[in-house]
């Protein structure tokens, strides 16, 4: 295992910083942010900035945006990981799987609640109801990180250039992402290299002691024994069920997930109803929709996948008993992958933060990522406020392709946009906080469900 991290504090944390947070405390701070991390990667990236670094101050900017940037080159939900990393710079392995894990199961206990609505009755209207306040609201949450982040990322004309490159590149062009955030390295380690000078690149800070090998390589073989371990369980104990077939699947798709749940879906739903006949078509739709309307990453679908195979393949198991299984075994193989990489990898990231290269190209990295934030806050802006959005094609230029999406201006949400613009008027007008903003959108949602 990894020894929990000493050096905290360095020369970029201002004097009168807190001490670092209890276990409670960040008990407490990540239950929160686990319950109202609505909206996907973009709004939870914000909301864990504004809890870790502007509320409690737990760490500080350069730390945050360093870890970020490690958590964007990795396969899988990126916010879990991060969530794991601040975790872990806190309080440890102990901290990491608490912060891991308490931003994952509250949407996990809420997907898998209605994943058995679903599966009995086949209607989750009320359930879009509930939520429909929600999203408008996490809309001016997502604007608001976008301008935060970008304020303390976009220190040069460089960096700026950047970040508006990622923007049209995944928005114009859906460039993938991987290949955006590698690509944003590269360029920041060449201007590294003939800049004249390195100060507006390059941020130095302390080095961290060099880890153990044999302690970060036992790390490593623990987690990955810990990931696989139900499976030869599931295939000696219930082969006849889908839950084993489960765990081998979605522990091959947690290791090519980069870019985001979107990057595989396409994947998954067509093995899931083509392959192995566990949803039908559509169903992975309906999925999506109960995703994006509750806590979490929204690839906690991958669970609803996961119960619907274990509800109708349960074998001897009384249906919804596979159906639960389906869903937890889901979410172990996808997210238990998340600690392997962070309890394995962070150590040594850590360390290389004093590297004048590497802090270039994660410096560049920083300012795509600002440009990812942006494009993901107008691609969740256009699918709140208008209720269909179609893709135009404008040009090709061989393996690209210049493409827009366009919205169905007769779809407009009115309800959802005036929801959304007095959310943004309680953030920015009047400084109320997420959950008391939450509460007031989620009020008026429910209202224009039931009234309108």
């Amino acid at each position: 295992m990894p020894a929990k991290p000493t050096d905290i504090h360095d020369s970029q944390i201002p004097i009168d910083r807190p001490a670092a947070p209890t276990v409670s405390e960040l008990v407490s701070a990540f239950a929160r942010i686990g319950c109202l991390s609505f909206g996907g990667p973009a709004a939870q990236i914000a909301l864990m900035h504004k809890i870790c670094v502007e509320e409690k101050r737990w760490i500080d900017e350069d730390r945050y945006l360093h870890a970020l940037n490690y958590c964007m080159l990795l396969p899988g939900p990126e916010a879990q990981q991060l969530a794991t990393y601040i975790g872990w710079l806190l309080h440890g392995v102990r901290g990491g799987i608490v912060a891991g894990l308490l931003f994952v199961l509250p949407g996990l206990a809420v997907i898998l609640g209605l994943s058995t609505l679903y599966a009995l009755y086949q209607d989750t209207s009320l359930v879009a109801g509930l939520f429909f306040g929600l999203k408008a609201a996490v809309l001016a949450i997502v604007v608001e990180a976008v301008i935060r982040i970008g304020k303390r990322a976009l220190k040069t004309a460089f960096h700026r250039w950047l970040a508006a490159t990622a923007f049209f590149a995944l928005f114009l062009f859906s460039i993938p992402f991987p290949l955006v955030v590698l690509t944003a390295a590269l360029i920041g380690l060449l201007h590294a290299k003939v800049s004249t000078s390195n100060a507006a690149v390059v941020v130095v800070l302390e080095a961290t002691a060099r880890p153990p090998f044999l302690r970060q390589l036992a790390a490593l073989l623990f987690w990955i024994a810990v990931w696989l371990a139900p499976l030869p369980l599931l295939w000696l104990l219930l082969p006849e069920t889908a839950l084993p077939e489960i765990q081998s699947f979605f522990s091959k798709m947690a290791l090519v997930t980069f870019g985001g749940a979107y990057a595989v879906l396409a994947y998954v739903a067509q093995v899931a109803v083509d392959h192995y006949a566990w949803l039908k078509p559509g169903e992975m739709l309906d999925g999506l929709a109960l995703a994006e309307t509750t806590p979490g990453p929204l690839v906690l679908v991958l669970s609803y996948v996961g119960f619907l195979a274990g509800f109708r393949q349960s074998g001897a198991l009384d249906p919804l008993l596979g159906g639960l299984l389906g869903g937890v075994i889901a979410a172990w193989a996808t997210f238990i992958p998340s600690f392997i990489w962070i309890f394995a990898g962070a150590p040594y990231i850590e360390r290389l933060r004093g590297n004048r290269l590497l802090s270039a190209a994660l410096s560049a990295i920083t300012a795509a990522v600002v440009g990812v934030i942006l494009n993901l806050a107008v691609w969740f802006a256009l699918h709140v406020i208008f209720r269909q959005v179609e893709p135009a094609t404008i040009a090709s230029f061989g393996l690209l392709t210049l493409s827009v999406p366009h919205p169905v201006w007769s779809t407009l949400d009115w309800q959802a946009s005036v929801i959304a613009v007095l959310a943004a008027v309680m953030i920015f007008r009047f400084h109320l906080g997420i959950g008391k903003t939450l509460l007031v959108s989620g009020a008026l949602g429910l209202a224009a469900h039931f009234l309108l």
